[in-house]
Formats: C-alpha cells, structure tokens, sequence
C-alpha cells in the first residue's frame, strides 16, 4: 500500500525504487494506492516522462478508481470536537 502518494515529488532514487517495486508486483500482486492528489497530476509528481509512462501504465492499467468527494473525516471529526467544546 502506499499511502499519501504525491505529497512530494519523487527524488530520482525514489521513482527508481518506485519503479522496481511496481515492476515487481504488476499482474502479480495487488497495489493500493491512496492519494488526496488526483491522479492526473501523478505524472508531474513522479517526474522524469519515461518513467513516470511505464509506472503509471502499470498502475492504471486494469485499476479499480474510488474517487471520493465531500468533507474530509478530520474536518468532520474537527467540526464535532468544536462543537462538544462550545456547550
């Protein structure tokens, strides 16, 4: 799983590790990826075209998307301790 994809753009070594690791498990094993960024802006954050083509291809190809809208559960969660703190 990874968890808070595109919080930071990817160093070189990372996209390299990235890479291997997505290699490693394509049409093998499954790949959870969670991300606040939407996944048209992965290519930018990953960087570097070509590999940027071959990772994303990997992951998208045959991928199950969950796009999910509304209020974050923090904010929700923020909201309701904000409101036990007022009474």
């Amino acid at each position: 799983m990874l968890d808070d994809f595109g919080i930071h753009k990817l160093s070189a070594a990372q996209r390299n590790d990235l890479m291997e690791v997505i290699e490693e498990r394509h049409e093998k094993k499954s790949t959870l990826v969670a991300s606040q960024l939407p996944v048209e802006h992965w290519h930018d954050v990953i960087g570097e075209a070509t590999l940027a083509d071959a990772i994303l291809d990997r992951l998208l190809h045959r991928a199950h998307r969950i796009t999910m809208t509304g209020d974050s559960m923090r904010k929700r969660q923020a909201d309701l301790t904000d409101r036990d703190r007022k009474d």
